[in-house]
């Protein structure tokens, strides 16, 4: 079973982005993908969600939205 992690920021820096990364992939999530919010005004980003997987845990099954 594969257990998901969608981290969000406002702040679409090079270095909030590599505090993102280099933070959760040190407690052993894996890299999987970003995605890009843009403002129609502006060509920078205005928001970024950042996505990591893991194995999940035996014993841990929780239902969805718990």
């Amino acid at each position: 079973m594969v257990e998901y992690k969608v981290v969000e920021t406002s702040l679409v820096t090079d270095e909030a982005l590599e505090v993102i990364l280099n933070r959760w992939t040190g407690a052993g999530w894996n890299y999987e993908s970003m995605l890009f919010a843009m403002r129609e005004a502006s060509k920078r980003p205005a928001m970024a969600f950042v996505l990591f997987t893991r194995a999940a845990v035996d014993g841990d099954c929780r239902e969805p939205g718990l």
